[in-house]
């Protein structure tokens, strides 16, 4: 006891000190995983230190069954790459998919985003070729489950947009786009009901040509970007706006033009980058002319086909749409492998046929998710949600970029 004592009393400072604040766990990604059941830990064999010139590339199979396409596998693979300096040079991601389904149905896709040396330029793709089909639904928020018709069809998109950098992160671009659905025909069961169906009901009624339409013309945008990465923002914002005229001098059964907003921020909440708050807010519009059925603004039509968790492709569809997404993103485990989401979005669109409009009717969903950290440098996850809407319906998303 005296001994104790003394020692107190020789270093008083000592006896209520708080213990040393310990330092977080590492992130560890996947590719850490396997180094360490390969033994190859940092005790005894050091990872390579990371050059910023090699890629980093993330893979993921997938598979699906659904009425429409029957048995369906294929992959998805994310490279990401810096073209310059990362302390000058924002990350560049291109994500590339490609799937064959039991019932001979072949999507191949590739969307870019790509930022050059000093981000003096960013490059913006959307880019399919697809053999598949889809439901489809009337225009309007007041169409049923019941009401699809399912349409097969081949589907080609070519669209790609330069932006130059007129101040720091504010960019002005322009590129060309072409998309076209031909051999249009009843899918599976439809044929007693296609003449009926929405698609050839719209298209008759503005005299656009059935087996095949073709969108042909320019995007024209203004983007004001702040997010430190594209593939998972922590922090930052984005905003842009794009103007997209078609032509018929340029190929297009009609001339028509679209107008589309794109916004998005994300905040940490309370200041812990482990919990944050995302937020969408999405706009899609014919300002002017008539749309072919198929490049109408509709639930997943986005570049990525990410709006509308918890509903099908092209499930709600108008002249307007109007879309809004929060999503909470946080960490499950404290070195970052493991996360989860959880999301609540809502869409609404116009008919002008049945004279509804937008707010009249507002379609809720929500869900929740798992996240996988597959490269921390890109900040890569392996993304599994699960969405649910109204009218029963529901999905699971499969995907290796965040949504938005």
């Amino acid at each position: 006891m005296a001994l104790l004592e003394t020692v107190a009393a020789a270093h008083p400072q000592d006896a209520d000190r708080e213990p040393e604040p310990q330092s977080p766990p590492a992130e560890m990604d996947v590719v850490d995983v396997f180094r360490a059941a390969l033994r190859k830990t940092a005790s005894d064999q050091p990872p390579p230190a990371w050059d910023y010139h090699r890629p980093m590339l993330a893979m993921l199979p997938t598979l699906s069954s659904k009425p429409s396409t029957g048995f369906t596998v294929g992959a998805l693979a994310n490279v990401a790459f810096f073209r310059g300096d990362p302390a000058t040079t924002g990350i560049s991601a291109t994500t590339v998919g490609a799937t064959i389904s039991s019932r001979k149905q072949v999507s191949l896709s590739a969307r870019l985003h790509v930022f050059t040396a000093e981000n003096r330029f960013n490059i913006q793709g959307d880019n399919r070729f697809l053999w598949t089909s889809q439901d489809t639904f009337g225009l309007g928020q007041d169409t049923q489950p019941s009401d699809a018709v399912n349409v097969r069809f081949d589907h080609f998109r070519v669209s790609d947009i330069g932006y130059l950098a007129i101040r720091p992160r504010v960019y002005a671009g322009i590129g060309p786009h072409f998309n076209v659905h031909r051999n249009v025909e009843p899918g599976e069961d439809a044929d007693s009901a296609w003449e009926s169906s929405p698609y050839v009901e719209y298209s008759r009624r503005n005299g656009l040509p059935e087996e095949s339409q073709t969108s042909s013309g320019l995007t024209m945008g203004l983007v004001v970007d702040t997010r430190d990465n594209v593939i998972n923002a922590r922090q930052g914002w984005v905003a842009s706006l794009t103007y997209r005229p078609s032509f018929e001098a340029l190929g297009s059964d009609s001339a028509w033009q679209e107008l589309l907003f794109d916004a998005r921020t994300y905040r940490p909440i309370k200041g812990n980058p482990r919990h944050r708050i995302a937020l969408w807010l999405y706009g899609d519009f014919v300002v002017a002319g008539v749309a072919p059925y198929f490049d109408l603004p509709s639930t997943a039509n986005d570049t990525y086909g990410r709006a509308g968790r918890g509903y099908v492709e092209g499930r709600f569809r108008g002249e307007r749409l109007v879309y809004s997404e929060m999503e909470y993103r946080g960490t499950l485990t404290a070195n970052g492998l493991l996360g989860l989401v959880a999301f609540l979005n809502l869409t609404t669109v116009s008919d002008d046929a049945s004279g509804q409009s937008l707010f009249e009717d507002v379609a809720p969903a929500g869900g929740v998710g798992l996240r996988v950290l597959m490269n921390k440098r890109a900040r890569t996850n392996i993304c599994i949600d699960v969405g649910v809407g109204r009218q029963g319906s529901k999905g699971l998303y499969l995907g290796l970029q965040e949504v938005f």
